[in-house]
C-alpha cells in the first residue's frame, strides 16, 4: 500500500493490521516515533492524521492509507511546528526527553486548531501524553508562548 507521510509518497509491503507505529519506525526508518505503553494511553507515539494528534501504536497502517502522516521528523516544515519547538528550547521543557515527539506533535496538532489556547483548552488537547518528568507546567507555558509568537 501507499502511504503519505511528511510530504512524500512510501510504498510499504506490510500487513494492514500492523501498527502504524511498526510501519514508521521499523519499515520507513522514522525513529522520531517513540513506542511508550503499546496500548494508546502515554502519547509517546503520537502522530497528526490530517493534522489530528493520534496514537500510533494501536493504529492499523489501513486506517491511513488515503490521508496525510506528519511525525515529529517533519513538523519544522509548518510554522505552528517550527514554533513549537522554538518554545520547547526556550522553556527548557525537555528533561529525559523521550514523551517530547509525541509532546510536541500534539501541542502543534492543538495550536493548529486553536490559535490562542486556555489552561483547560491545553490541559484537556495534551491530556494522555505523559511526561514521567513531570514538565507539565514548562510544557504549557511553552505551548503558550509558541500562541503568543
Amino acid at each position: 500500500m501507499n502511504l503519505r507521510i511528511n510530504g512524500s509518497v512510501h510504498a510499504v509491503d506490510v500487513a494492514e493490521d500492523t501498527p502504524l507505529l511498526w510501519v514508521l519506525r521499523d519499515v520507513l526508518g522514522l525513529t522520531g516515533t517513540k513506542f511508550g505503553c503499546g496500548i494508546a494511553q502515554c502519547g509517546a507515539c503520537t502522530v497528526m492524521i490530517d493534522g489530528v494528534a493520534t496514537r500510533s501504536c494501536v493504529l492499523p497502517v489501513v486506517a491511513v492509507a488515503d490521508r496525510e502522516v506528519t511525525t515529529i521528523e517533519s513538523i519544522d516544515k509548518s510554522p505552528i511546528g517550527r514554533k513549537v519547538q522554538e518554545a520547547w528550547l526556550s522553556e527548557e521543557v525537555v528533561q529525559c526527553g523521550y514523551c517530547q515527539s509525541g509532546q510536541v506533535v500534539a501541542a502543534t496538532s492543538l495550536l493548529s486548531r486553536v490559535a490562542n489556547p486556555t489552561d483547560e483548552q491545553i490541559d484537556e488537547a495534551m491530556a494522555g501524553n505523559i511526561c514521567r518528568c513531570g514538565t507539565y507546567v514548562r510544557i504549557r507555558e511553552a505551548i503558550h508562548n509558541a500562541a503568543e509568537a
